[in-house]
């Protein structure tokens, strides 16, 4: 086993990483070396009034950073949110953005950065056949990632999910640059977590790892990424959970969620599909929802991931190795650490269901699933994951 001096490193996969315990205190370097004078720092309310937050702005300014704050985000972001960022900079005179947080800190943080040079609304940038070629590049503004939670992944992707508020749906909106230039993996950053956060956010990864690896699509690297990254969750997940004060596995979680968000360039499926709608509609937490109806994705797609589901169980070191051994690893997970069985623990009722599974059926990650999905296919899916029916 890894001990906690081993667990530090700097990566180019798919950006450049500063990964370990401590390097929060890099953030300044960081910052210079994108050529920033003046930082905008991008998180949400929780986090604002936190001391990692003060110190961070601290050490940008001690170091002679013009480092101000900006925390008007919402746990699913909308584009409100972005524009009052893109007003913060530029009332700031910004030259660059510190997006740091969870999810939508980071979400927030990168389509700031894009839209600082825009002149057109942001969803003409939505993640739609070659939309992003509409960027004006020279404008954007360069970005250094803080991920304070172990699940989206998001320092490392290339899109922002904002919700649409007129529609009530969750966009992509996407650029090659969006990419974090550089990013900062501290796992002390996530030391307090709480547990049922810790577990929904760990789940998120899970998520990611899992529907890359289940996605028909022909991509290897992100194949072999994902199987790592499940492995990871399976061995330091509960612990992390059961003792949120491990940095080595906070650690572990940390490089299964930054794996996660690289594999599934790969694709996802049916939990986001699904997840994305009750996120807009009922503003339920992400990782929550894709924990909740990960088996019963899973069982709607047995016949299509059979095989890779019983190759999956051997590398997790399963008993018995089959789909059936995966399924009973993660309802045994869930249990564990206390995810709820049904969508109905999170408020989703028969009443919602037909607005659900129409949006579902068009959401962008709906198109990898490994069986093709339908209003009608999903209907059935979401009444079995509001009733607990997993088969």
């Amino acid at each position: 086993m890894a001990n906690d001096m081993e667990l530090i490193g700097n990566w180019n996969y798919p950006t450049a990483i500063r990964f370990g315990a401590g390097r929060i205190s890099e953030l300044p370097d960081a910052c210079r070396v994108l050529g920033m004078e003046r930082p905008l720092l991008v998180t949400d309310p929780g986090l604002a009034g936190l001391p990692m937050i003060a110190n961070a702005i601290a050490d940008c300014r001690s170091a002679g950073l013009g480092c101000d704050l900006f925390a008007d985000v919402q746990g699913n972001p909308v584009a409100a949110n972005v524009d009052a960022g893109v007003g913060a900079y530029r009332a700031g005179d910004h030259d660059g953005v510190i997006a740091f947080g969870g999810g939508s800190a980071l979400d927030v943080g990168k389509a700031v950065a894009l839209m600082v040079g825009q002149t057109r609304p942001i969803w003409d940038f939505e993640d739609r056949e070659d939309w992003f070629t509409r960027v004006n590049v020279d404008g954007m503004a360069p970005v250094v990632a803080v991920p304070t939670t172990s699940g989206t992944g998001s320092e490392v992707g290339r899109a922002s999910v904002i919700t649409d508020e007129r529609d009530h749906t969750k966009k992509i909106i996407f650029h090659p640059r969006m990419l974090p230039a550089l990013v900062i993996a501290d796992p002390e950053l996530t030391l307090g977590l709480p547990p049922n956060i810790t577990a929904a956010v760990g789940m998120d990864a899970l998520s990611h790892n899992l529907e890359a690896f289940c996605s028909p699509f022909y991509h290897p690297l992100a194949q072999g990424v994902a199987l790592e990254g499940m492995r990871l969750v399976k061995e330091w997940l509960p612990l992390a959970c059961q003792q949120g004060g491990s940095v080595t596995a906070r650690a572990h979680m940390m490089a299964a969620s930054t794996m996660g968000a690289s594999a599934f360039q790969k694709g996802l499926g049916a939990m986001h599909a699904m997840s994305h709608p009750c996120g807009a509609v009922l503003n339920t937490h992400h990782g929550l929802t894709n924990a909740v109806v990960m088996p019963y994705v899973l069982v709607f797609n047995r016949s299509a991931i059979d095989e890779r589901m019983t190759a999956l169980a051997r590398y997790l070191d399963l008993p018995q190795p089959s789909f059936q051994a995966v399924l009973d690893w993660v309802l045994a997970l869930r249990k564990e650490i206390g995810i709820p069985a049904d969508l109905a623990a999170l408020g989703v009722t028969d009443d919602h269901i037909g607005q659900l599974a129409e949006m579902a059926a068009v959401d962008p990650s709906a198109g990898s699933n490994p069986i093709p999905l339908t209003v009608e296919n999903l209907t059935a899916l979401f009444q079995n994951a509001v009733h607990g029916r997993i088969g």
